[in-house]
């Protein structure tokens, strides 16, 4: 017998319904959703989804609430935009203060 889900993944359980975007979106956030996480404790990739929102370490059975989807927490997403934003700022800031190339160089 082949694979019936090879392709599909988990949202093959969908078959032909509900538009191919919808069924790719599900299977991304459950790939994501099922893999091993790193446990904010002992830093152990053992993290698993016990239920919508509570994410528990099997290894030093640390029990916490994250996002749904991912054992992310609203303010560490909040802290990794506000990083990545200052560091663009940064970035944009050196862009500006680099000082143009020389005409001089080129006439000669």
């Amino acid at each position: 017998m082949s694979k019936r889900t090879s392709k599909a993944g988990t949202s093959g359980r969908l078959g032909a319904r509900y538009g191919v975007v919808v069924r790719n979106r599900i299977k991304s956030i459950e790939a994501h959703q099922k893999e091993k996480h790193e446990c904010p404790t002992c830093h152990h990739m053992s993290v698993k989804r016990v239920s919508a929102g509570i994410w528990e370490c099997h290894r030093c059975g640390t029990k916490f609430a994250a996002e749904a989807y991912s054992p992310r927490t609203r303010k560490a997403s909040a802290a990794e935009a506000a990083a990545a934003a200052a560091a663009a700022r940064a970035a944009a800031k050196e862009a500006d203060a680099a000082p143009a190339p020389k005409a001089e160089a080129a006439e000669q």
